[in-house]
């Protein structure tokens, strides 16, 4: 990831240029530093050596930093001014119809690590790949044949490619299914979807495999689908006063290369191919102890189930996993200043390896930003002193990084919001357009069979699905060795007869041992609130310092245990996992995840039971979203949000927002005539 940005044109060239410096005079690489656009063709160019074109078929899946493990670290950022570990590349490759995993040391310009995958499922698809294997469907005859029947104009047609997902098959071969569209005019492909017809392709052979057209489905109608705001007409919904802009000059925090430092927190920002943001050595200063203290090592989303619950002929392998088989940093999309990110935002590019190992640039692919909510942080009015108005508030202000993917038709809008009270809230809005199936029906009336969705428009059904986000949250809390607490709420009964209350509620509190006892799924057992703490720190009064989950809305999954999807989304079995820190954990689905058969999730992983008490270990979380859609989500769903949060418990000594100091509000002058 390169430390670039873009600065609204009504900051000050002063500010433009302090900031462009203070991103930009990091000499010495990062330790977790993203592979950067030059490092990327270093990879390449030490790839093809040892591969050349002219002997090899070879195509690169997947490029992205091989950190040093923790230990390595943490031993360089006590001396930083030390000589760093070896910045090293993990490369996943297709070569000659076999995957090949290689570590490239670009400090010796070598590959020290060469072997041949010989497991179940493929590697990260690439978007060449997939976009020849949709061209293949454009220039296919009988499927040509099948338009004319439709009475359709191929110029009119676009497709895109699905994972075929794995049913128990013993050998597999890598697959493609292409879905086709027609827009007429229009640009919403995802509401047009030609039925009836089926294609796959044999990515090494790069050649139509099967195809089988089934039956001819009347179209949905373009009208009422346009989105673009050159485009629409009357009747208009609400106009919005645009944002206040921010003060020349002001944006609330500093970027030194990839570190970003704002109020009390400092961490490091990176990019992957895989899982976009990775945040990193998140700190945060208190100010009794005069030091930065740890909380969380590293983050990031490490997977993203998307099963729809159409199980028909056209449509039961449409159960995506968007970071394992597609890529949540290949499909982060740039954002637009003053819509996605507010006018004080700086913005930071990313870049991954193509197909041919070239970089790619993915402009503004992150913000940073200060968000000013216009909520409290806290306050309070002494209502009871009756000579004297005592009101005191600060409001809440924060500090987001966001990234948006565009994973076919769905938007996720990710953020992580640090706020000087120590909470670390982590934010999912999901927008974009339905995945509709084309039928028949234009009323409920009309409908004698199972459709699996809502009829939200004419010939317009939108198909039932889910959205599980399995996070990988490293916690350091104050040192590496940590325990996971369940402090469970446990309703007790008043033994005193002169009290005429019956009963109360206590916690108590359960050090888990092993991966398996930690294994939750919420909302099914007694309440509890679940802390990571440090057992070998405690504050004054002889407490265990510590962070605890806030968990968003509970959704867990409904499919049989026994069906194939969940069996490789084992991960989202359960909502709460603890795990060892092992550097090669990172993918909760597993490193291969197309065609994967669930032989390597952390479901399998935990069964091995490993001890976790005050140990060095992983906290993952799972949210998910349970989508009924509805025709308020056509033809452009509006965001539908959910997060979670960590939050500090017996962290700090008392509120590290007690002191804050309240912002200076200032009067704008009025410029109109």
């Amino acid at each position: 990831m390169a430390s670039t940005f873009k600065v609204p044109l009504f900051f000050s060239i002063f500010s433009i240029f302090s900031i462009f410096f203070l991103s930009q005079l990091s000499s010495k690489p990062h330790p977790l530093d993203s592979l950067t656009s030059s490092e990327l063709l270093l990879v390449r160019a030490i790839v093809n050596q040892s591969y050349p074109c002219s002997k090899y078929k070879l195509t690169f899946q997947y490029v992205g930093l091989e950190e040093p493990e923790k230990p390595v670290v943490k031993s360089w950022l006590s001396k930083p001014t030390t000589k760093p570990p070896p910045r090293q590349a993990l490369v996943v490759i297709r070569l000659n119809k076999q995957t090949r995993e290689l570590i490239v040391d670009l400090s010796k310009r070598s590959i020290v690590s060469d072997k041949v995958y010989n497991g179940t499922g493929y590697p990260l698809l690439t978007i060449e790949e997939q976009e020849d294997a949709a061209d293949l469907a454009i220039k296919y005859e009988p499927f040509l044949a099948s338009i004319r029947k439709r009475g359709l104009n191929i110029s009119e047609v676009v497709c895109s490619t699905q994972t075929l997902g794995w049913y128990g098959e013993e050998k597999t071969k890598r697959e493609l299914q292409v879905a086709c569209y027609c827009l007429n005019g229009n640009v919403n492909m995802y509401l047009r979807p030609i039925e009836g017809i089926s294609i796959s392709v044999d990515l090494e052979e790069m050649k139509i495999s099967e195809y089988i057209e089934r039956a001819v489905t009347p179209l949905p109608k373009a009208e009422g689908t346009e989105y673009r705001a050159s485009k629409i007409t009357p009747p208009f919904g609400p106009r919005f006063n645009a944002a206040p802009p921010t003060p020349p000059g002001q944006i609330g925090f500093e970027l030194d290369g990839n570190i970003v430092s704002w109020a009390n927190w400092k961490f490091h920002l990176g990019f992957d191919a895989r899982v976009c943001p990775v945040i990193s050595l998140a700190s945060i200063y208190d100010a009794e102890k005069k030091k930065y203290r740890q909380v969380m090592y590293r983050s990031f989303i490490s997977e993203l189930f998307v099963p729809y619950q159409d199980p028909t002929e056209e449509w039961y392998h449409i159960t995506f996993f968007d970071c394992g088989e597609f890529g949540f940093g290949i499909y982060a999309v740039s954002l637009e200043p003053l819509n996605d990110c507010p006018s004080s935002a700086v913005f930071i590019d990313g870049y991954y390896a193509a197909q041919d190992g070239k970089p790619v640039k993915v402009a503004d692919v992150m913000c940073i930003f200060e968000r000013h909510s216009g909520d409290v942080m806290w306050r309070h009015t002494e209502a009871e002193l009756r000579d004297q108005e005592i009101r005191e508030a600060r409001p809440e202000i924060s500090l987001v990084v966001r990234m948006v993917a565009t994973v076919g038709n769905y938007d996720y809008v990710l953020d992580w919001e640090f706020k000087p009270s120590g909470s670390i809230k982590f934010g999912v809005g999901l927008t974009g357009v339905l995945e509709v199936k084309a039928v028949p029906y234009t009323h409920n009336d009309q409908i004698k069979e199972e459709v699996y969705g809502t009829l939200i428009a004419d010939n317009t059904i939108g198909i039932h699905h889910d959205h599980f986000l399995t996070y990988h949250l490293d916690l350091d809390i104050d040192g590496d060795a940590n325990s996971f607490v369940k402090t469970n709420l446990v309703t007790k009964r008043v033994t005193d007869k002169n009290i005429p209350r019956k009963s109360y509620w206590s916690v108590e509190h359960e050090t888990v041992k092993t991966e398996t006892d930690a294994r939750i799924k919420l909302g099914t057992k007694k309440p509890a609130e679940l802390v990571v703490v440090n057992p070998n720190k405690r504050t004054k009064p002889g407490n265990k310092v510590g962070y605890r989950l806030l968990p968003g809305p509970v959704v867990g999954p409904l499919l049989a245990a026994d069906d194939y999807p969940q069996i490789r989304a084992a991960f989202t079995n359960y909502n709460v996992w603890v795990t060892p820190y092992n550097k090669s954990e990172k993918w909760a689905g597993g490193r291969y995840v197309d065609q994967s058969r669930g032989d390597d999730t952390i479901a399998v992983w935990t069964n091995r039971n490993r001890n976790i008490e005050n140990k060095d270990i992983v906290l993952w979380y799972t949210m998910g979203f349970r989508h009924v859609p509805c025709q308020e989500d056509f033809p452009m769903m509006p965001t539908l949000s959910g997060g979670f949060e960590l939050r500090p418990t017996n962290f700090f000594e008392y509120s590290p927002v007690l002191k804050t100091i309240p912002p200076q509000h200032l009067t704008w002058p009025n410029c109109t005539a």
